[in-house]
């Protein structure tokens, strides 16, 4: 399966995204109304700049306190990130985020940002994969 399949699959279309500049405690407040793990940064809107979620807030809340908060997004962010592409198996994302132990990748196409998968998305891929499967294979067996 590819990384395509999963992004038409996602019941939200588009990825929500928030600018470097942006305070650490809006950064907060949207992933919880989104109720999401983790925000694209870009300036842009198109762009993966790089990428904040909520173990980098916890992080830092824990090392500096409740005064990272009044901080910007660009000062806690992870900027080298990892991206795919809609061509990339679910196997090679899965490999990838389980190598660099992360949990949110986003999709990039010709340098624009299309969507994101997490790996509970690349896990239910693989679950759904495997049952169509488990399923051709006992039809199979059974003669069907």
């Amino acid at each position: 399966m590819l990384v395509q399949s999963i992004l038409k699959s996602k019941a939200a279309a588009g990825v929500v995204t928030i600018r470097s500049d942006a305070k650490v405690s809006e950064a907060a407040s949207l992933l919880a109304e989104k109720k999401i793990g983790s925000l694209v940064v870009s300036d842009s809107g198109d762009t993966a700049d790089g990428i904040f979620s909520e173990r980098d807030i916890v992080r830092e809340l824990g090392r500096v306190g409740g005064g990272c908060l009044d901080k910007t997004v660009a000062q806690y962010m992870t900027k080298d990130i990892i991206t795919c592409t809609g061509q990339c198996s679910v196997e090679e994302v899965l490999t990838r985020m389980t190598e660099g132990r992360f949990r949110h990748m986003p999709v990039v196409e010709d340098g624009k940002l299309v969507g994101i998968v997490t790996i509970g998305d690349v896990v239910k891929a693989q679950l759904t994969e495997l049952a169509m499967e488990k399923d051709a294979l006992q039809g199979m067996i059974m003669g069907h």
